[in-house]
């Protein structure tokens, strides 16, 4: 258990540029004190102590804006940054060195017993606001972006965003380290709309030229027009 331990306070330190000293991550630090209190939880809920599981729950909830139901089985060197809002059902299994932010939700669909939860593989990171709802795997060194609602399976190594969530990348290849940057997630909705308004003002220029129209700046609006990963895109041609 203290092994365990260690490892949790050395994920802080390596996930959280903020974590000063060792003092202010053991007392400051509410996702800490949440998966301290929960391994305590849990060791207690596999010897059928549910009701004394569930009390500790219960306080490290009302201590820590986090509830993680005893039930839930959690690797090595899992961490929750800020952590408010966050919620982990009982049937929940979260592989080693996962990253949850604030209002991350793991939940289940419907009221069927058993297997109802989600399972996380290792070094996957899922970022503020991010529902992942019901029984299947999001697989080792996946993203889930900022308030996708993921609903369905994720392979390894892809990065899903919206609702419902969709993969929009998948390398196929293994990921070094923990990729942190769920700032930098994909827009397929705002690249769509840019790439329709590319095309729309391509057409509109070639109209202007067909018909002997001055250009009215139509070229040189086009050759300024930004849109997220521009130089990945391929330019449309009239």
């Amino acid at each position: 258990m203290f092994r365990t331990l260690r490892q949790d306070v050395r994920a802080v330190f390596e996930r959280d540029p903020a974590a000063k000293n060792l003092v202010e991550v053991l007392t400051c630090y509410p996702g800490l004190h949440a998966i301290c209190m929960h391994r305590i939880a849990h060791a207690l809920y596999r010897r059928r102590l549910f009701t004394l599981a569930r009390l500790i729950s219960h306080f490290s909830r009302f201590l820590t804006g986090i509830e993680i139901h005893p039930g839930a089985r959690i690797g090595e060197g899992f961490f929750i940054d800020h952590g408010s809002g966050v919620v982990i059902g009982e049937t929940a299994e979260i592989g080693r060195n996962v990253t949850l932010y604030q209002g991350v939700t793991l939940g289940g669909t419907g009221k069927e017993k058993g297997k109802r939860h989600p399972t996380i593989g290792d070094n996957v990171v899922i970022s503020a606001g991010a529902k992942v709802l019901g029984s299947f795997e999001i697989g080792a060194n996946s993203r889930i972006g900022a308030g996708s609602v993921v609903l369905k399976p994720v392979p390894p190594n892809c990065t899903v965003v919206g609702v419902p969530g969709k993969i929009v990348r998948r390398d196929g290849q293994r990921v070094d380290g923990i990729d942190l940057r769920h700032d930098q997630l994909p827009d397929p909705v705002a690249e769509a709309l840019a790439a329709m308004q590319e095309r729309i003002m391509h057409l509109e220029a070639k109209v202007r030229r067909l018909e002997g129209e001055p250009q009215a700046g139509g070229e040189a609006d086009l050759a300024n027009l930004q849109h997220p990963d521009r130089a990945q895109r391929d330019v449309l041609s009239p």
